[in-house]
C-alpha cells in the first residue's frame, strides 16, 4: 500500500519541474539544508515504564553534488515513566545514519547505513543492545495544490547485531501537509515496519505501525505541530522481546 502511495505520488507529481532540470541543481554545495525537531508526547498505558516518549534531533545535508545529495542523520529518543518519580527517564536511545543519493526523473534514491543503540536509563544495565544496518531507499516529494506529500520506502539488511533478533527491516511512510491558511496546515502521517528475525527468540516476523494526525502553526524562523497518534511498536523496552500499542497526543517543534 505505502509503495503503491509512492507510485502514485510520483506520477501526480510528473508535471513538476524535477531538480535536475533546475540550472543550480549542477552547484556542488557545503551544508545546503538543516533540519532539526524537539517533540514529547503522552502515552495512554498502564505500563508504568510508558508514560512520555522524547525525541531530540535532526538532519543535515553535508554537501549537495549536483542531482544528489550526502546526508547525516541523528537522534536521541528518551522514554519516561513513572516507577521511581513523575519524570522518571528508565531508556535512551540513539539513531545515527548516513546516506548518500542520486535523483533521477524526480525520485531519489540513496544507499544508507543505519545504527541504532538502547540503553536503560538510571538504571544498571551491562548487556549492549544495538544493531548496525545497510540498505536503500527511495523517496518522492511532490506539490499537488496546497498539499505537499512526503513518500518513502527503506530496505536494510542487519551487518551487525547485539542482542536482538533482527535480521532485516522495512519501513514506508507516507505524510501528507494540506495547508488550509497561509499560516496553518493539517498534517496526516502513516508509517508501517516490517521487521525480519532469526528465530532466536521463539518469534515470527513483527509488524509495526503508526498513524497521526494533527496541526502545523508555522512560523518566521520554523513550526509548531500538535497531533494525535495511534501506534503498534515493536520491542518497546530495550531487554524485552514483544509489541506495545496505545495511543499518544503531543507536540512537535521544527526548524523552518
Amino acid at each position: 500500500m505505502m509503495t503503491l502511495a509512492l507510485l502514485l505520488c510520483a506520477r501526480a507529481a510528473a508535471a513538476q519541474t524535477p531538480a535536475e532540470d533546475n540550472p543550480q541543481a549542477s552547484k556542488i554545495e557545503l551544508l545546503p539544508r538543516s533540519a532539526f525537531h524537539i517533540s514529547a508526547e503522552h502515552l495512554a498505558d498502564e505500563d508504568i515504564k510508558f508514560v512520555w516518549d522524547t525525541n531530540f534531533g535532526g538532519e543535515l545535508d553535508v554537501i549537495g553534488y549536483g542531482n544528489g545529495r550526502a546526508t547525516f542523520v541523528a537522534n536521541y529518543q528518551a522514554i519516561l515513566g513513572d516507577e521511581f518519580r513523575h519524570f522518571d527517564p528508565n531508556q535512551g536511545n540513539y539513531i545515527l545514519a548516513g546516506s548518500a543519493s542520486v535523483r533521477t526523473h524526480g525520485i531519489e534514491v540513496a544507499g544508507v547505513f543505519y545504527h541504532q543503540s538502547r540503553h536503560l536509563a538510571d538504571r544498571a544495565n551491562r548487556v549492549a543492545v544495538a544493531w548496525n544496518m545497510m540498505g536503500g531507499r527511495v523517496q518522492r516529494t511532490a506539490t499537488i495544490g496546497r498539499t505537499h506529500l512526503d513518500t518513502r520506502v527503506d530496505v536494510r539488511g542487519v551487518v551487525a547485531k547485539s542482542f536482538v533478533d533482527y535480521n532485516w527491516e522495512t519501513e514506508a511512510a507516507v505524510r501528507s501537509d494540506v495547508q488550509i491558511r497561509p499560516a496553518v496546515g493539517l498534517l496526516f502521517d502513516g508509517t508501517l515496519r516490517l521487521l525480519g528475525v532469526d528465530g532466536s527468540q521463539n518469534r515470527g516476523n513483527q509488524t509495526g505501525f503508526r498513524a497521526e494526525a494533527g496541526v502545523r502553526l508555522s512560523g518566521r524562523a520554523g513550526a509548531m505541530e500538535f497531533f494525535l497518534a495511534g501506534e503498534r511498536r515493536i520491542d518497546p523496552y530495550p531487554l524485552e522481546f514483544g509489541t506495545a500499542g496505545w495511543v499518544t497526543v503531543g507536540f512537535r517543534l521544527l526548524s523552518r
